[in-house]
């Protein structure tokens, strides 16, 4: 059972790290379509957002900030995932005070940042759906020859449901692993106990 149990923290913590760099890959490609479709629309984009080509095209700059913070915050999710590593938590037999202090922090920061980064991404997702001039970013796209992107190309958004769907599932199998670390634990002590009796 220790054998299997080791194996499997091993492998779950070194998934939480993968999850982790997907998130950061993720922050670098999500405007990536936004930028290549809407970016040259606006006429005056260091100060006068609305002074566009196509209504509505202002949502990739209004991203803009969310998206600078949120490869900031992916960054201190990978720094985050590797006390995991520094605290041995992917290796140790016995787990003390500061592996589970590790998993907790790991976990919790898993959680903050899928729903901050699932609510912005949502909102700016339907500010994109619902404010772009589509008809009008058709004959700009024609005109200039950059990327045209319809209300339905989502892409960019809805590939973040499965990137934090990801980084949540690893966070339940990072709690599953400490269960089942303490089950092997007071099975081993209570193997030592009986010998001593012996």
């Amino acid at each position: 059972m220790y054998k299997k149990q080791m194996t499997f923290q091993k492998i779950v913590c070194m998934m939480m790290l993968i999850a982790s760099a997907l998130v950061f890959v993720y922050s670098l490609g999500i405007s990536t379509d936004l930028y290549d479709a809407l970016a040259k629309t606006i006429l005056y984009p260091d100060y006068d957002l609305d002074q566009t080509y196509v209504t509505g095209s202002r949502v990739y700059y209004d991203m803009f900030k969310f998206n600078s913070d949120f490869t900031k915050a992916s960054i201190g999710l990978i720094i985050v995932t590797l006390i995991l590593f520094v605290t041995n938590t992917h290796a140790r037999r016995k787990y003390y005070i500061g592996n589970y202090i590790a998993v907790g922090l790991s976990t919790a920061a898993n959680v903050v940042m899928s729903i901050w980064c699932l609510t912005q991404i949502t909102s700016f997702k339907a500010q994109y759906r619902n404010n772009v001039d589509f008809e009008a970013l058709e004959t700009f796209s024609k005109d200039w020859g950059t990327l045209y992107i319809g209300p339905d190309d989502t892409f960019w958004f809805d590939v973040g449901y499965v990137v934090f769907g990801i980084l949540l599932l690893m966070s339940c199998l990072l709690i599953l692993n400490v269960i089942l670390k303490v089950i092997v634990m007071k099975a081993e002590k209570n193997a030592i106990g009986s010998r001593k009796g012996v």
